[in-house]
């Protein structure tokens, strides 16, 4: 009896083009250029070059003034389905705890280590090598396949919310995000920031009678915000969710929160509040429920002065100014039974999830934008050191890139047939 491998293989040898050390090399260069959110530049335009000299129809987008993106497109013959490989190119901050250059990658153990590999170089150059093994093999499909390179995702999705904006759309997308190949994730969190600024009123550390410490004042905020409870009823697949943190506070003197003034007492200061949300909630009842956790508090301190604003003020560099929407794409999706069945194929066994991918999903990822846009969205891409601290997480494992990009071709084969 044939099984699905052998069935297959008879079809198709689309895998026979995705070598190992290529997408090993490849990767290797990516990790070479540092790309921290709003510093993308210079890999987008190395990206751009990378795909015109083979040929690709190339987009450099301007998601601000002189910040890019590249999209690239392997155009097929125009009477199929088109797919769209997302990564972004922006990186986590770099780490303390470094004994070798994070910028200078090398192999241990069957790993690539490296700032940046994690997430998600490592899964673009998985998701582009499972493309350029079309352009190898000199194979058109019918529909096209888009390979989105995209800034600013570790900001919200800056660089995804621009492209659904642009106008562009496909009929599925799988991001290589580090969930591990065994896990089709097809639920997942929504992300939302929000800056809460106390104001007081400053003077001398000589003459404080008449003052009011904002930094006092946001201390008992803080404190208050731990019992926060929000009203929306628990999901058994995300049973943690709703989370919050407070994770980062900044206070001193004027509106440049002044941190050199010490001898006066401070007149503002600001938190960030990340929360991490159910589908079904919105950011209008997150709001809400944070504001009716709060009343007791300016009910029994005349002057506690808060604001709630949303996105964070610009001072937090970096900040998010966009909401990610929880996802939840049924698992009947056609892009969802494809890859399954192609993992199936190419791992010789069954996915190990399909749907909530814990604790990863607990977070949120670009595919909120397409989700919201109308593309079902999946990610699915190689493992990675993503929930270990420091330089020891700085990795993909080497295997898995291949078996990602194997299962992406012979999916991208099938849909865009």
């Amino acid at each position: 009896m044939t099984d699905k491998r052998e069935l297959r293989e008879m079809k198709s040898n689309i895998t026979d083009y995705i070598d190992e050390r290529e997408i090993v090399e490849f990767a290797k260069e990516l990790a070479r250029i540092p790309s921290f959110k709003e510093e993308e530049t210079p890999i987008a335009r190395f990206l751009e070059s990378w795909f015109r000299e083979r040929g690709y129809e190339v987009e450099l987008q301007e998601v601000e003034p002189g910040r890019y993106q590249t999209i690239a497109r392997l155009k097929g013959t125009g009477n199929g389905r088109s797919l769209m490989l997302n990564g972004h190119i922006d990186i986590n901050s770099l780490t303390t705890g470094w004994d070798r250059n994070p910028w200078e990658p090398w192999e241990d153990d069957g790993k690539l280590y490296g700032h940046g590999l994690q997430n998600m170089k490592g899964g673009l150059a998985t998701m582009i090598m499972a493309a350029e093994a079309f352009r190898k093999a000199g194979r058109k499909l019918s529909g096209d396949i888009v390979v989105a390179c995209v800034a600013g995702e570790t900001q919200g999705g800056v660089g995804t919310s621009y492209l659904m904006e642009s106008g562009l759309r496909t009929d599925a997308a799988i991001l290589t995000e580090p969930f591990g190949p065994g896990n089709i994730c097809t639920m997942h969190a929504g992300i939302i920031h929000l800056g809460i600024t106390v104001k007081g009123y400053s003077g001398h550390i000589s003459r404080m009678e008449n003052t009011i410490h904002a930094i006092n004042k946001m201390a008992g905020l803080v404190k208050r915000l731990e019992t926060l409870k929000f009203s929306i009823e628990a999901n058994p697949q995300l049973p943690k969710l709703p989370l919050h943190n407070v994770g980062s506070i900044i206070g001193g003197r004027g509106e440049s929160y002044s941190l050199a003034e010490a001898p006066y007492v401070p007149d503002i200061c600001t938190i960030v509040l990340d929360v991490h949300f159910l589908p079904g909630q919105t950011a209008d009842a997150i709001i809400d429920d944070i504001e009716r956790h709060l009343a007791p508090l300016k009910e029994a301190d005349p002057e506690l002065d808060y604001a709630i604003t949303l996105p964070p003020p610009e001072i937090i560099k970096g900040r998010r100014t966009i909401v990610m929407e929880s996802v939840d794409v049924p698992v009947d999706s056609d892009i969802v039974r494809i890859v399954a069945e192609n993992y199936e194929v190419v791992a010789g066994k069954k996915p190990n999830n399909v749907g909530a991918v814990l604790p990863l999903s607990y977070s949120a990822c670009d595919s909120s934008s397409l989700w919201a846009a109308g593309i079902p969205s999946i990610n699915y891409g190689p493992t990675t050191g993503i929930n270990l601290s420091g330089p020891e997480g700085a990795y993909v494992a080497i295997d898995e890139m291949v078996e990602v990009a194997k299962v992406i071709a012979l999916s991208a084969e099938e849909f865009c047939k």
